[in-house]
């Protein structure tokens, strides 16, 4: 791929791509941040709620996988995404129309498809665009610009709702604005790079891939079953006793301190390994589902919301920029598909198990479960450190 000019440190298309997950991010958080209290008001429970999020997100992942594969096999990763950002951009604003949890869960899968179809070929766009060894760096500017979009998100759910209470349908109109903007970014700034046709990876085979990439993904199957939707985070919230037209807010600290440390954490992991920076993202996330385990007070869920932003900062550019390291070039979207499918798929019996269990038992209890599989996984990831020392 020809040499691109830098804007700002980074590639062109690392840059616009930021531009455009911004833009879409600010467009899918207005919505999420309201969506469970919307759920509610219209009659979900909250096992309905995980139950929602859980089949939108598993189903559709499985297309994620599909597209990295396909977009390896043509060599291309721009036709995804804009089919994929556009999905994003039609079905926001039809939320307002909604009248049952049904009709959100059916708009919701479509939406999360189209998430499918552009996540791996664009971090297979961003892994290819990378120089000078900087995986980590600019996987955290797409954190970091990600969390941005989640910040002004809620903002505006939170303007709105202070300005015209419970009109979640008006956040709803409004979020397909950024929406459609993201698709001009991405159609006249991103620039895409063909490949030679001997280039192209057109037969998928396990042995194609490294066995420290099947034991990493291991790793994230048993850190992401205990990880389940975000929802309930600010369903905690509102039990705790934080408002309902405060919840955008408090959700906000999380996407304040992601953007304030991605793009440093990033290369901090490029100095020192990605593989110490994602045993110390899991070991965080511990502390803080444990913390909402136990705590009552809504000073200690603020506290808790920041320090979950850490985590994220710590843990999903991270392992994105780890495993595009780990691959050959003509198999990034693969990899990375399989990957983020693999999220995707286990994100429905961990949403199930927590929901259950919040419902059923009481609502610490997933909690303490979440943390509980994330302090494994930061065991395991010591052992894999282990085994593969001295394999690069």
């Amino acid at each position: 791929m020809p040499r691109e000019k830098k804007f700002l440190g980074f590639g062109r298309n690392i840059l616009f791509t930021g531009m455009t997950s911004f833009l879409t991010d600010t467009s899918v958080k207005m919505v999420y941040s309201v969506m469970p209290m919307f759920l509610m008001s219209i009659g979900a429970s909250k096992t309905s709620l995980s139950l929602i999020e859980g089949i939108a997100e598993s189903t559709a992942s499985l297309i994620k996988a599909f597209s990295g594969f396909w977009s390896d096999r043509i060599g291309r990763n721009k036709p995804f995404m804009i089919i994929g950002y556009g999905l994003s951009a039609i079905i926001i604003p039809l939320y307002t129309f909604v009248v049952s949890p049904l009709h959100v869960l059916i708009l919701r899968f479509i939406e999360r498809f189209g998430k499918g179809i552009r996540t791996a070929p664009r971090d297979s766009l961003i892994a290819g665009s990378i120089t000078g060894g900087e995986s980590g760096k600019s996987f955290g500017l797409q954190k970091a610009m990600d969390n941005s979009g989640a910040i002004a998100g809620p903002l505006f759910a939170f303007a709105m709702l202070s300005a015209f209470p419970e009109n979640y349908r008006l956040i709803f109109l409004l979020a397909g604005i950024p929406a459609i903007l993201a698709i001009f970014v991405l159609v006249f700034g991103i620039k895409e790079a063909r490949k030679k046709k001997e280039e192209l990876f057109t037969k998928f085979q396990f042995r194609e891939f490294p066995s420290k990439y099947y034991f990493f993904l291991t790793i994230i199957f048993v850190f992401t079953l205990g990880n389940s939707t975000d929802a309930l985070l600010m369903v905690k919230a509102n039990d705790v006793g934080v408002k309902v037209a405060l919840i955008p807010l408090v959700y906000l600290v999380t996407s304040l301190v992601a953007v304030a440390v991605s793009i440093p954490v990033g290369a901090f992991a490029d100095r020192i390994g990605k593989e110490k920076i994602l045993i110390a993202g899991f070991t965080i996330y511990a502390v803080v589902y444990f913390g909402f385990g136990i705590t009552t007070s809504t000073g200690a869920i603020v506290a808790l919301f920041a320090l979950y932003g850490l985590y994220s900062a710590a843990t999903d550019s991270i392992q994105k920029a780890y495993i595009s390291d780990m691959i050959d070039e003509n198999k990034k979207g693969t990899g990375l598909g399989i990957y983020n499918g693999l999220l995707g798929i286990t994100l429905l019996p961990a949403s199930l198990i927590a929901g259950t269990l919040y419902d059923k038992v009481n609502s610490s209890v997933p909690f303490y479960f979440g943390a509980s599989t994330a302090a494994l996984s930061a065991i395991l990831m010591a052992v894999y450190c282990c085994v593969y020392r001295n394999h690069k």
